[in-house]
């Protein structure tokens, strides 16, 4: 018999209460499905959904099949998401990759667009998890009225409320926070490594290039018109007088 979703509190007070802010760079942008007008639309609300639940999807991750009937009205932007999730990818690169903990936390960071309420939370999707799998817990996220209210059939899942009061900067997004591997499999597989993500590479001035002195290279065209040093009859070293050939200078001169 499948457990019962757990009860847990939140946190603090101000989980209960609606932000009440002024308009920043950093407020989330949600992306809706009805308010798409073309297809260039369209094509911006499924690759937010592929961002939102894979963060990148190449092109063999991604479900033609779904997005076109994402785009014909014949699936929701609830069950595209739904769809993404209990997806082979999603199940092979994550799921499988993970601890229920892990998993638990970030299905509740990407679909409800928060936080976990503490351990308590994350204890108690992880029993869900673990008695009705990970449809169940998708299933139960997705049909809660928590979601409902949030982001209800098309909207795509956002991450909401990043904005934090009396900080210049707000939380930090969840795909830094909650990386794809655990610490486990990121040491199997040799994580992290260096990532440049500076920008392009700087290229050295025009100035520098110049060279100025002191290369061999500027030198070789002087030494290959020399003539050549060796002989034309070959004379063997054994015949070779070195003594006869050092200077003497004798004490009476």
């Amino acid at each position: 018999m499948a457990l019962p979703l757990l009860k847990y509190a939140p946190t603090t007070q101000n989980s209960r209460v609606k932000a009440l802010r002024v308009g920043s760079d950093e407020d989330p942008k949600a992306v809706s499905m009805d308010k798409a007008m073309d297809r260039e639309d369209q094509n911006f609300v499924i690759e937010a959904a592929y961002r939102q639940i894979f963060f990148h999807a190449f092109k063999v991750d991604r479900d033609r099949t779904l997005e076109s009937q994402l785009r014909d009205g014949q699936l929701t932007v609830r069950d595209f998401i739904r769809s993404l999730c209990l997806s082979d990818t999603f199940t092979r690169s994550f799921y499988n990759l993970n601890s229920n903990y892990k998993v638990a936390r970030h299905l509740v960071e990407k679909l409800l667009g928060r936080k976990t309420f503490g351990k308590a939370e994350e204890i108690a999707w992880s029993a869900v998890l673990m008695t009705r799998g990970l449809q169940g817990m998708v299933d139960d996220i997705l049909d809660s009225q928590e979601y409902l209210d949030a982001f209800g059939y098309d909207t795509v899942p956002f991450h909401r409320n990043r904005v934090v009061g009396s900080r210049d900067l707000g939380e930090t997004p969840f795909n830094l926070t909650s990386p794809r591997y655990d610490a486990y499999y990121r040491g199997i597989l040799g994580f992290p490594q260096m990532v440049y993500t500076g920008g392009p590479a700087r290229s050295y001035p025009e100035r520098s290039r110049q060279r100025r002195g002191g290369f061999p290279e500027d030198y070789l065209s002087i030494v290959r018109s020399l003539p050549s040093m060796r002989a034309s009859g070959s004379t063997a070293s054994a015949d070779i007088d070195y003594m006869a050939k050092i200077p003497y200078r004798s004490i009476g001169r």
